[in-house]
Parts: structure tokens; C-alpha cells; sequence
């Protein structure tokens, strides 16, 4: 029996999610398309679970879509429903990941490569190994993406740096992605699945009703300019706010001050 494309192993309240074509650097065949999105659907439906961990299998984190099986399809280009068309649409990965309200943790092992670097770009927090790299192949295949990385990238490490990634399809190291602001931090391999669990048990730890509230308002308002993205926050604090009393706030801060000091000791 062949190997599930997809891994999903849960742990607590966390979801460690693993791209399982290893002998294909996690390449996004169709069938891997649909599971990533048939998973975090259910992820998103099951209660016990408020984080989820994504991986690649092997030495890659992902290499985009499989050329592979694009190539071998017809319609791949201006078809009827197929092809690289298909791939743009509610079934998309980036769209199915950004359906899950929890956190979702990147935590890059290797080659993110164009539809690999969307998919890491869909995360709300990176982490790399010092294996990892970046490219934006899509000019050097011919076609143009879909799934948000020529506006994402630019408002993460500016459009200069972003033009000359994309234009180019160049490789971008773990270290340079660091210095860039594109990613959180760069660790040793061995240490990536560690860090990532850890900062799901940090984020697990903060009153729970904010820990999806606050990524929607923050994700809301990214997408609005900024004037606009103020008043979204203030509608939205004033409503919610109203329920948190000040015992709950007192009792909560006493939590806070005990982890400033275990943080610092």
C-alpha cells in the first residue's frame, strides 16, 4: 500500500502537518493539493485542535507545483479547468490554509520553492533550518502566480528586494531570508521541530479566545489600508472588550509578571 501524501500527527492541542512525497521534494501534485486542503478543513472542524506545525518530509520543504504532472497535461496552459488553471481556486492550498483560525507554524526544512514559497508565505510564523532556501521560479517556467506571493512578498521584505527575487529566480538562504525580515529566525536542523513546538506551546498558553481573535484582526487588517485598519481595530476591541472583567484582568497579569520573571531568570 503506497504512502498517504499527507502526515498529520497530533499532539495536544497542536497538529504537526508533514508533506509526504519526499522522492519528489513534496512536489504539489493534485492529489497532495486536495489533501493539504481536505486536512486543514478538518483541522479547522476539530475543537481540540487550536495550532497546527507545517512540514516537508525528507530535504525539502516543498518545490512548488509537479511540473511533472503539469507537463503531461494538455491543458495545462489556457485549458478548460485544467492544468495550472486549476490550481487557482477554493481547493487551492493557500486558500485551504488560510481557512484554519489557529496559528500556523512554517517550520521550513529545506527548498521552498515557488509554489513551495506561497505555501510557506500562507503561514502566520516561519521558522527555518539553516538548510533552508527560497526561490520565486514562476518567470523562469513562464507563468504567473496565483496564490498571492507577488503581493505578500513585497509587503514582507519590500518591493525592491522582492522585485529582484522575482525577476531573477534566484535562491535566497535561510540567513539572508533572517537579515531580510522574511522569516522569524533560522536554527540548526536538529533544533527545528523543538522551536516550532515550543512557540505552539507559548501561543496555546495565551487566553484562548485570543489566540484566534487576535491573528483575524491582525490578518484584517493587513489587508486594509492603514486608516481603515484602525477603525477595524477599535470595532473590534470595543466589542470584544466588553466582556473581560477586571478581576479576570488582575488574576491574568499576576500570570504574566511570574513568566517576565522565568523568562529573565
Amino acid at each position: 500500500m503506497s504512502e498517504p501524501v499527507i502526515l498529520v500527527e497530533k499532539e495536544g492541542e497542536t497538529a504537526i502537518v508533514t508533506l509526504n512525497r519526499p522522492n519528489a521534494m513534496n512536489a504539489l501534485s493534485r492529489e497532495l493539493r486536495e489533501a493539504i486542503a481536505e486536512t486543514f478543513e478538518k483541522l479547522e472542524a476539530d475543537p481540540e485542535i487550536r495550532v497546527a506545525i507545517l512540514t516537508g518530509a525528507g530535504k525539502a520543504f516543498c518545490a512548488g507545483l509537479d511540473l511533472k504532472e503539469l507537463g503531461g497535461d494538455s491543458s495545462a496552459v489556457g485549458g478548460d479547468g485544467g492544468g495550472v488553471n486549476a490550481t487557482v481556486n477554493d481547493k487551492d492550498p493557500v486558500t485551504s490554509i488560510g481557512k484554519f483560525s489557529g496559528p500556523v507554524i512554517g517550520a521550513i526544512n529545506g527548498v521552498a520553492i515557488t509554489g513551495g514559497f506561497e505555501l510557506a508565505l500562507a503561514c502566520d510564523v516561519l521558522v527555518c533550518s539553516s538548510n533552508a532556501r527560497f526561490a520565486d521560479t514562476h518567470a523562469r517556467v513562464g507563468i504567473l502566480p496565483g496564490w498571492g506571493l507577488s503581493q505578500k512578498l513585497s509587503r514582507a521584505i519590500g518591493i525592491y528586494r522582492a522585485k529582484e527575487l522575482s525577476l531573477t529566480g534566484n535562491f535566497l538562504s535561510a540567513e539572508q531570508a533572517n537579515e531580510w525580515g522574511l522569516i522569524n529566525r533560522v536554527v540548526a536542523p536538529e533544533e527545528l521541530m523543538g522551536t516550532c513546538k515550543q512557540l505552539a506551546t507559548d501561543m496555546l498558553s495565551v487566553v484562548p479566545e485570543c489566540l484566534s481573535g487576535y491573528k483575524a484582526l491582525i490578518d484584517q487588517g493587513f489587508g486594509e489600508a492603514f486608516g481603515e485598519a484602525l477603525k477595524t481595530e477599535r470595532k473590534t476591541s470595543s466589542a470584544a472588550n466588553k466582556s473581560v472583567g477586571a478581576d479576570a484582568i488582575a488574576e491574568r497579569r499576576k500570570g504574566i509578571q511570574e513568566r517576565g520573571k522565568q523568562q529573565t531568570s
